[in-house]
């Protein structure tokens, strides 16, 4: 009921940027909460950034270098990668929690990830 399309992941020299997007489409009633999270191989998944109503959380390993915005017409989450590290290296996920169109007053409420995209921060 619900589709997330990724883009943006690639390979970049360090220093370089990376623009990511996430576009989420179905029976979407309300987005409440969109944000990208990312595995490193050998690593856990972690929270990369998260926006919801307006405020922002950016995990301490990205601040001042990341950000996230959102266009709540289009269903779209971005996250702007500026001052990449080879340690950016990952999976990027994409998350989206809101609600769907049911029946009545009844909006069931969904959480979707994407399939993520690789980042790759090397020289």
């Amino acid at each position: 009921q619900v589709q997330l399309v990724e883009s943006g992941g690639g390979l970049v020299q360090p220093g370089g940027s990376l623009r990511l997007s996430c576009k989420a489409s179905g029976t979407i009633f309300s987005i409440n909460t969109m944000g990208w999270y990312r595995q490193a191989p050998g690593k856990e998944r972690e929270l990369v950034a998260r926006i919801s109503s307006g405020r922002t959380i950016y995990a301490d390993s990205v601040k001042g270098r990341f950000t996230i915005s959102r266009d709540n017409a289009e269903n779209t989450v971005y996250l702007q990668m500026n001052s990449l590290k080879p340690e950016d290296t990952a999976v990027y996920y994409c998350n989206v929690e809101g609600s769907l169109y049911g029946v009545g007053n009844v909006f069931p409420k969904f959480i979707s990830g994407g399939q993520g995209t690789q980042v790759t921060v090397s020289s």
